[in-house]
């Protein structure tokens, strides 16, 4: 089993090929945060409500396992989802949109590439991203837009709409979110 996954994860593989070239895309960075979420449920399952353990993410590794995901799932509209991590919470990403072969308004674009920075808030076993500036290509815009294009992605894929701003539930395990100059540390 060892050796069929050393050959998975040096072979060419489906999910970088389709990954944008130079991007620094690895299915090596992918599968490490694979097994930091089963580390964190098995964890989390055992845990007495002690003391706060912590996981260390870097921007790469992130960056990979949401390309992995991405893939993997066959997303039909957010073509990629890139983020840079600074200090205190804050980042900063990249969202390609395709709706290309959509049923959609033809006043939205059919590609387009959504450029934001934000605040990550985290509380009460929540967490919202608090979006402080927000580009289409290089035109500022309002968040609605962005709700627009979510709430079309939820129609087409049969989902409940929601919005940038709402609260989302923390995945299961984490407490607690902190942001640093490439790496986020995940409290479990």
């Amino acid at each position: 089993m060892a050796l069929l996954i050393a050959l998975f994860i040096s072979a060419p593989h489906p999910f970088l090929r389709g990954c944008p070239q130079g991007q620094g895309y690895s299915l090596e960075e992918a599968f490490k945060v694979l097994r930091a979420i089963d580390k964190i449920t098995a964890e989390g399952a055992q845990s007495g409500g002690g003391r706060l353990r912590k996981l260390v993410i870097t921007e790469n590794e992130l960056n990979s396992y949401i390309a992995y995901r991405i893939e993997s799932e066959k997303e039909e509209i957010m073509k990629e989802l890139r983020l840079k991590l600074f200090d205190k919470n804050k980042i900063e990403g990249k969202i390609h949109i395709d709706l290309r072969g959509q049923r959609v308004p033809q006043f939205i674009r059919p590609e387009m590439n959504i450029y934001f920075a934000a605040g990550l808030l985290v509380s009460d076993g929540g967490v919202k991203i608090d979006i402080q500036k927000l580009f289409l290509e290089d035109q500022p815009i309002q968040p609605l837009l962005l709700d627009l294009v979510i709430a079309i992605a939820a129609r087409l894929n049969r989902e409940k709409a929601t919005s940038i701003s709402d609260w989302y539930e923390l995945p299961y395990g984490i407490r607690d979110i902190k942001t640093e100059k490439g790496k986020a540390t995940f409290y479990y």
